[in-house]
């Protein structure tokens, strides 16, 4: 039986930030896939470069951001100011709706304020997301947008998910932001700005793994049992003995690997169905976001991937939520998304020249309480037989692609610090 300190499962970003934080350390990489990246994967067709979905780059921490950028000589890094809109009915809502509201008809605005200002006394509290929008925004703020929007994402009941399903990434407001936001705007989110490589994401993939050995990436190699208690891990290849095992795939599916008791109706989450296309002219400019809350409209999300480098050609990614359950029929919904694009005007006589499509399964996850408990429970479990579950899926818990980097160093620093 082959034997490696720190066996890491994934070569996504959270599983190759551990391996380059980890040096010259004894470790070997499984990759399921035939290749790297993870969700990360660029497509190239047609002169058109697209991403699995959308992962525009937002960075905290400079010192990483100028880590990634040291190792991608050559490469157009564009650093832009995120500009976001809302499909609401005929116009155009500036992102986040709720600090917004004046640029609705006037009946609306007028619900909305007034809703807003007595929300607290109406509410019954905040025992979950849904109650927490009706809380926090009032009536006609929640079911004007945010209700219908995170229902379309989510694909789920909003009173499922926790109150703090989406953290830090919610842009919350009170009634004093949204007041003085009628007369200085100021829609700063924690993506108010974003980087993005004109090679596409997987250039960010790319660049972390540099640091990552490649005779320790094992490509189209599946992990599919863990013996906790012999700490060995069992591939479609062969067995290995780790010391340490670090994971990035969806904790429920590596729970069930090692066999624990566990709550499987704890995790649930949503699919989302990509298309990536390409047109033969330009679209709209000046736009990078648009959301669609609209229930007649199948997508939830389109981003331009145009309007990043300035490109002649519309070139767009559009997101459909799926309950994890349901059967998706790509060639169906290929033709409504054409249709709704139309209705919406983001496309008119132009001509499809190129196109992409791809299911991620899982996609967003359902943070709710049993899964906030299940985790709570599973980790030290883990954590005492030397196995760390992280990432998005891995820590079953909503975060930007920078946060994975830095939990894998966080972990590699822990890890070392108590070995020594």
């Amino acid at each position: 039986m082959e034997k490696v300190r720190y066996l890491i499962v994934g070569a996504g970003v959270s599983g190759l930030s551990t391996a380059a934080a980890l040096g010259d350390e004894d470790y070997l990489v499984l990759e399921a896939d035939s290749e790297i990246g993870g969700y990360c994967k660029t497509i190239k067709r047609e002169g058109f470069v697209w991403d699995y979905s959308g992962h525009f780059f937002h960075f905290k921490h400079p010192e990483i951001e100028a880590w990634l950028r040291e190792r991608m000589p050559g490469q157009e890094i564009r650093v832009v100011e995120k500009k976001s809109f809302i499909q609401y009915g005929d116009r155009q809502i500036d992102f986040p709706f709720q600090k917004n509201i004046h640029q609705l008809p006037q009946n609306e605005f007028i619900d909305c304020l007034y809703d807003l200002y007595f929300a607290k006394e109406q509410s019954a509290g905040e025992d979950n997301f849904k109650s927490m929008l009706y809380a926090r925004l009032g009536k006609s703020i929640a079911e004007k947008f945010l209700i219908p929007y995170n229902e379309k994402l989510y694909a789920c009941d909003l009173e499922k998910l926790d109150v703090d399903a989406m953290g830090r990434f919610f842009p919350h407001a009170d009634l004093t932001d949204i007041v003085r936001n009628m007369r200085m705007a100021n829609n700063a989110s924690y993506n108010s700005t974003f980087t993005y490589p004109e090679g596409g994401a997987i250039e960010y993939v790319k660049a972390i793994a540099s640091d990552v050995r490649r005779d320790r990436i094992a490509l189209s190699e599946r992990l599919i049992a863990i013996d906790l208690e012999a700490r060995t891990a069992t591939t479609t290849k062969r067995e290995l003995q780790f010391e340490h095992l670090v994971s990035s795939v969806p904790l429920p599916a590596l729970v069930a690997m090692t066999k624990l008791a566990h709550d499987e109706s704890a995790f649930t989450w949503n699919k989302v169905l990509v298309f990536n296309f390409g047109f033969d002219r330009k679209g709209q400019s000046d736009v990078h976001w648009m959301y669609y809350p609209d229930r007649a409209t199948s997508f939830y999300r389109i981003g331009f991937y145009d309007n990043i480098f300035d490109t002649e050609r519309l070139s767009i990614y559009v997101e459909l939520g799926y309950p994890r359950d349901a059967v998706v029929d790509v060639a169906a919904a290929r033709e409504r998304v054409l249709a709704d694009l139309a209705r919406n005007t983001v496309i008119r006589d132009h001509e499809l020249v190129a196109e992409h499509s791809v299911v991620m399964d899982p996609a967003y996850v359902h943070i709710t309480k049993a899964s906030l408990a299940e985790h709570a429970r599973l980790q030290p479990i883990l954590n005492s037989h030397g196995v760390h579950s992280i990432g998005r899926y891995g820590g079953w818990t909503y975060c930007s692609i920078e946060d994975n980097i830095v939990e894998a160093r966080a972990l590699v620093n822990a890890l070392r610090a108590k070995k020594n």
